[in-house]
């Protein structure tokens, strides 16, 4: 049995199933949907290394601070420290410890670890939470984050360079013409996304599979490079049948979004650089930045100096935040 809901809300029910296209925004019926809260755990994966480490701590802290306030459906937190060993961090956020892949099976790519972490954890945690958020040390919330999920749809957000309609001939080599449409597959990775912990369960073995075999592959490494587990989840995903929520609010990620109004998480994957004009030099170190891959040993300084006027907004949030957490996080300068 199929019924539709109209062709504008982009959803059909299929034998009692959701299945949306790539939207942007929820139906109406689905954002009202709760009468109660619905908590997810937020699972960070990690490395025991400086530069990981720093972002962690800040990552950390403003969890803490979004949690407590209203509007937030954030459970319980997992630092998914995949480098073996315990760490001196595990007093400070709850940790758990799993381990890497075997030795030259990354090939020199440690994201590939994180699949593995996951399978890993789900299979010797238990949570309380049916919903799992899985994020990064490079993120920070900027406001209380809600369950963007529904049911057995993850949210997710949509990426503008995961693109597997313009990469459907390496696609096909792990999903197949006869599951269906390449437009299966979702534009995003693996995280942000909210996703209920069964299903993560499902897909976590699979993720890594893919992960490794797109890895082994010489045309299909070349192609997606850095993103490549990115596609592998997105990829594993489709093969269980699992559709996302698309949400372009998720996650905003300077200098290319300029507000932070109405998103929910910063990602400072990129470096902001800029003149003295407030200008954007990007490609070019610029009289004033900001980037994590400046403080590959250890934590950046406290106090960093705001941008120059007429920087974006989110910029100035941006380095404001990483302030106020260096500024409060006991022994900040520990490496």
């Amino acid at each position: 049995m199929i019924r539709h809901y109209g062709s504008s809300e982009g959803v059909v029910v299929n034998d009692g199933a959701l299945f949306f296209d790539p939207i942007t925004e929820m139906p109406d019926h689905v954002k009202n949907r709760k009468t109660s809260k619905v908590p997810f755990h937020v699972a960070l994966t990690a490395t025991d290394a400086p530069y990981n480490k720093w972002q962690c701590r800040v990552m950390y802290y403003w969890y803490k601070q979004q949690k407590k306030l209203p509007g937030s459906e954030m459970g319980g937190f997992t630092r998914i420290l995949h480098s073996g060993n315990p760490d001196n961090l595990m007093d400070e956020i709850p940790t758990v410890v799993v381990d890497p892949l075997p030795v030259g099976l990354d090939r020199g790519y440690i994201v590939l670890n994180r699949p593995w972490a996951f399978v890993q954890w789900l299979e010797k945690t238990k949570i309380e939470e049916e919903y799992v958020l899985m994020a990064e040390p490079d993120h920070i919330f900027v406001r209380p984050l809600p369950n963007l999920a529904y049911g057995g749809h993850p949210a997710a957000f949509p990426f503008f360079y995961i693109r597997p309609d313009e990469n459907e001939k390496i696609i096909r080599k792990f999903y197949p013409e006869e599951l269906g449409p390449v437009t299966n597959v979702d534009p995003i990775g693996n995280s942000p996304v909210i996703i209920r912990k069964d299903l993560i369960a499902k897909i976590a073995p699979t993720w890594m599979n893919i992960s490794l075999k797109m890895k082994e592959d010489p045309e299909t490494d070349k192609a997606f490079g850095w993103v490549l587990e990115m596609y592998a989840y997105a990829v594993a995903s489709a093969l269980h049948g699992v559709r996302h929520i698309l949400r372009k609010d998720f996650m905003l990620q300077p200098p290319w979004d300029l507000e932070t109004n109405k998103k929910y998480i910063i990602h400072y994957t990129y470096g902001c650089d800029y003149n003295m004009k407030g200008e954007l030099t990007y490609g070019k170190v610029g009289e004033w930045r900001f980037d994590k891959r400046s403080h590959l040993r250890g934590p950046p300084p406290k106090n960093l100096p705001l941008p120059p006027p007429g920087v974006p907004e989110s910029v100035v949030t941006l380095v404001k935040m990483v302030n106020e957490a260096s500024a409060n996080i006991p022994n900040w300068d520990t490496s």
